[in-house]
């Protein structure tokens, strides 16, 4: 009985250890195991001593040389290591390879202005493949989210096939889960400047196997593929790895794609997905077509079933891929700047006045279809600011009749265009199309005399920002007890009391840092809420929004959805007049964060901005494509370096100007005894032999450029060398908030640097002319006076000679 009593425990203890290692041997994706690759984040020290050699040259010399700044763009392969779709091989060394040599650099620009910034992102890739179980996981929950949709073409000419279509928002989560796999990110929920740490941008390249996640085929278990062997396939299977179907995306019930952007820091291209067209109609620019992203098909099949394969196209494939990339940097990753905006205000108010004229319902009012939802925008809102700058939004509706030059400025912003449509019978037919001028009512209400809109469009100018919130105390002798907005002490405020010859009493100066300004910027949101209008009134460009740099303008009325001219596959896409939230956003994403569509771009060859439909549809708010109020964390950090990129371009190009104004000063004056311009070596300027000679050689004759100056001036381009290198770093290792900091504090140097400059060469020049010209008022004196007592008296002589020398008497 004994024996018996402790052989059961025994045989518990062992059922338990097989059902744990049976538990544990169950297919499992995402599982660390060891010798898991793990994500390397420091190829700053590479490219350290070119950054630090490019900011040298741009500081010392007047080479037009940008700043740079150090991007990684991580691409991860799905389904290219001989387990996706057509069993296809991709090798990741030889793509980086290729993305290092044929695009190693990109240049944002300016929307607004057109011009490129003086920054340049130097792109480290970094290319792997993701493993197999996580593979399938992913064409496991893409099979669940198959919905039926119908049928579709194979391609422009090619034969009905069943649809069906994906919600991303539904498998959204599972490529997040595998963003936090490979780059260990667990708490991607935070913005970059809350995390204060490297965020991974990436993007995830995808070739799943169609025949293995048909939704028709219930026969396959996908989860016994997750760690066992795929078979290759024959030759008749890899012309059926088409699957007979077709699957599209659509994100939050938007315009129908096979490339999308994710909430989180990642860009989707399916490449097994689609092909997907849209675009905009009669119009060639930026439309996708079946032929814009590569297929396998077309790749291993060139010239049809029965053609063999050509070693070429595996080159051509992989040049597709890395062009798909270059596009997605320029549009997402580092995409334009939409207004160059340099805030240095500490809090930014927003309100949000509706404009009404009817009484038939409020936009403000929760619970409805139409309302707005003022907190989700201040918490999207929140995410494109920097730590440490508070947001304050407000609402408030007003009626039209009660502001009648509100209302007449929306009366005189109406305008009509007249446009030639083909119907049903194939003629010709005109009509008149009326929309809202945006640029003409933000003219009309800024000469209003309603405070509604001119006192806020006033206070909106982001010119104020440098009139009222930078104001400066130069010579600041206070005890502190003032209420000044900025206390320091200027660089020049002991040159002068060291090179005036009047000694002056001595006064204990207080040299403080500087505080960031306690300015608020105010960005007012105007939403004409109409009603019996147009049911087909818009803003233009088929907008119904309206943006500037410091004022958003959204249309909203209860009209039936608009027809756009814009199609998705064979549908129109369609405008919903009535509901404002997604506009009030993207217009504020533009004046806050200086963010761009991600289907926009500037171009240098045309002079103008360009579009791009291929990443029109994902989490943003912009454009006809997207049906989301949400911003994808890619743009959110997008929006806190746009922040810092304004402030480091505004000093840079201060620092170029100051540059400028040396170089001016001395072309104009300083000479040789023989009046010939000072020699040496052929690869520098004029201005920096002349800096040279008095910065090296000291002397106590009158000097036309004080030494002073010249050492303040090597000693701040030395230290700002040290402080732009280090932005860089951080900039590549996304610590946003420092970042911050230091391009204030670059800016702020630069300012004040430019400034003493500019006082000293006033001085300067003041001393070397060669003589002064005084005016006076005349002065009177007796001396007049008796100057014109004895003309008098001489006049009067005169007259009584001629009297008595007279024949007559």
């Amino acid at each position: 009985m004994k024996s018996f009593s402790s052989v059961v425990p025994a045989l518990l203890l062992a059922l338990t250890l097989v059902s744990i290692q049976s538990a544990s041997a169950a297919p499992e994706a995402f599982r660390r195991d060891p010798g898991h690759p793990q994500w390397h984040h420091g190829a700053f020290h590479d490219v350290k001593d070119s950054v630090r050699s490019d900011v040298r040259r741009m500081l010392h010399t007047r080479a037009e040389v940008p700043f740079q700044v150090p991007l990684e763009v991580n691409i991860v392969l799905i389904g290219f290591n001989n387990d996706g779709g057509y069993r296809y091989m991709v090798d990741a060394h030889r793509m980086e390879e290729f993305l290092r040599v044929s695009f190693p650099s990109h240049r944002p620009s300016c929307l607004e202005t057109g011009d490129p910034l003086d920054i340049e992102h130097h792109i480290v890739y970094n290319v792997f493949p993701a493993g197999q179980p996580e593979l399938i996981a992913l064409e496991k929950a893409l099979k669940e989210a198959m919905v039926p949709a119908g049928t579709a073409r194979e391609s422009d000419y090619g034969r009905e096939v069943p649809l069906f279509e994906v919600d991303a928002t539904a498998v959204e989560p599972v490529f997040q889960k595998l963003y936090s796999f490979i780059f260990d990110m667990d708490n991607s929920g935070y913005n970059a400047a809350e995390m204060d740490r490297p965020v991974p941008s990436v993007i995830f390249i995808v070739n799943f196997d169609k025949v293995r996640m048909d939704p028709r085929n219930k026969d396959i278990d996908l989860d016994s593929l997750m760690y066992g062997k795929i078979s290759q396939l024959t030759e008749e299977e890899m012309k059926r790895q088409e699957g007979e179907y077709i699957y599209r995306y659509r994100y939050n019930g938007g315009g129908a794609s096979q490339v999308w952007l994710g909430l989180g820091r990642f860009v989707v291209i399916d490449l097994s997905a689609g092909p997907c067209t849209y675009g905009k109609i009669e119009t060639e620019e930026g439309s996708v077509s079946s032929k814009t992203l590569p297929r396998l098909r077309n790749v291993l099949f060139p010239r049809g079933f029965n053609a063999a394969s050509v070693h070429s196209t595996h080159d051509t494939f992989v040049g597709q891929l890395a062009a798909l990339v270059s596009t997605t940097v320029e549009h997402v990753l580092a995409p334009d700047v939409r207004f160059e905006i340099v805030d240095l205000t500490t809090r930014l108010l927003i309100p949000i006045i509706v404009l009404q004229n009817h009484n038939r319902y409020n936009i403000l009012e929760k619970g409805q279809n139409y309302s707005i939802d003022i907190e989700a925008i201040e918490a999207e809102v929140k995410n494109m600011v920097h730590n440490g700058q508070e947001v304050v939004i407000v609402g408030g509706s007003h009626a039209l009749h009660r502001h009648e030059k509100l209302a007449i400025a929306v009366s005189k912003a109406m305008r009509g265009h007249s446009l030639q449509e083909t119907k049903n019978d194939g003629r010709f037919h005109v009509h008149t199309k009326t929309y809202l001028d945006g640029a003409i009512l933000k003219e009309e209400m800024e000469r209003s005399a309603d405070v509604l809109a001119a006192g806020l469009l006033e206070v909106a100018d982001p010119s104020l920002s440098s009139k009222f919130y930078i104001r400066q105390h130069w010579m600041d002798e206070s005890d502190g007890s003032g209420d000044s907005i900025l206390k320091h002490k200027p660089l020049w405020a002991t040159y002068a009391s060291k090179r005036g010859k009047e000694k002056k009493k001595k006064t204990e100066k207080k040299e403080s840092d500087l505080h960031r300004t306690y300015g608020t910027r105010v960005i007012p949101v105007f939403v004409l809420s109409l009603v019996d209008v147009d049911p087909h009134l818009m803003m233009e460009d088929e907008s119904l929004v309206w943006t500037s740099n410091d004022v958003v303008i959204v249309l909203q009325h209860q009209n039936e959805k608009i027809p756009l001219s814009y199609v998705s596959e064979t549908e129109r896409r369609h405008a919903l007049p009535s509901q404002a939230q997604r506009h009030i956003l993207a217009g504020l994403a533009s004046a806050v964060g200086g963010l761009s569509a991600p289907y926009e771009k500037v171009s240098h060859v045309h002079e103008r901005p360009v579009v791009n439909w291929l990443l029109s549809a994902g989490c943003h708010p912009f454009g006809p494509f997207s049906n989301t109020s949400r911003i994808s964390q890619i743009l959110q950090d997008v929006a806190l370096r746009n922040t810092i990129y304004a402030r480091v371009d505004a000093a840079l190009r201060r620092i170029r100007d100051t540059s400028e104004s040396v170089q001016a000063f001395a072309a104009e004056y300083l000479k040789t005894p023989l009046g010939e311009p000072i020699k040496g070596k052929k690869n520098k300027s004029s201005t920096e032999l002349w800096l040279e000679k008095f910065y090296k050689k000291k002397t106590n004759l009158p000097e036309p450029f004080p030494h002073e100056l010249v050492e303040r001036l090597e000693k701040f381009l030395d230290n700002l060398e040290e402080e732009l290198v280090d932005l860089s770093s951080l900039l590549y290792d996304h610590r946003l908030q420092v970042a911050h900091l230091n391009s204030s504090e670059i800016l702020q140097s630069t300012i004040y640097t430019q400034q003493y400059v500019d006082y000293v060469l006033v001085s300067e020049r003041e001393k070397m002319k060669c003589c002064d010209i005084e005016y006076k008022f005349p002065v009177h004196s007796s001396q007049t006076f008796i100057y014109g007592g004895i003309l008098l008296a001489g006049f009067f002589v005169y007259f009584l000679v001629i009297f008595f020398s007279s024949p007559v008497r």
